[in-house]
């Protein structure tokens, strides 16, 4: 069986074995396949439209996806004390 996964930059590629990380592309996030709120969102539908899955942390983090706060509390915590939410200054607005 194949599986496709997101490399980090972010480009599917097939692989022999299952990711160990789900995540959604509009969103940008990852967390565990097994995550509370995306089993939710996925039995409402439409969601498995946007799934992608990920080999690993460092390559969901690679690819841009930032941890989900439901299933990876600690690691969303890191994400967000890292600065990571502050906007970037406008350029023409100082």
């Amino acid at each position: 069986m194949r599986y496709v996964l997101l490399s980090r930059d972010g480009v599917p590629y097939a692989s022999a074995t299952p990711g160990t990380l789900g995540g959604h592309s509009r969103g940008r996030l990852y967390g565990r396949l097994d995550c509370p709120s995306a089993l939710r969102a996925l039995s409402r539908g439409r969601y498995a439209e946007r799934r992608v899955f990920f080999a690993d942390e460092t390559t969901a983090v690679a690819a841009g996806y930032r941890p989900c706060a439901v299933c990876l509390p600690r690691e969303y915590a890191r994400w967000r004390a890292g600065g990571e939410r502050t906007a970037a200054p406008c350029p023409t607005h100082p």
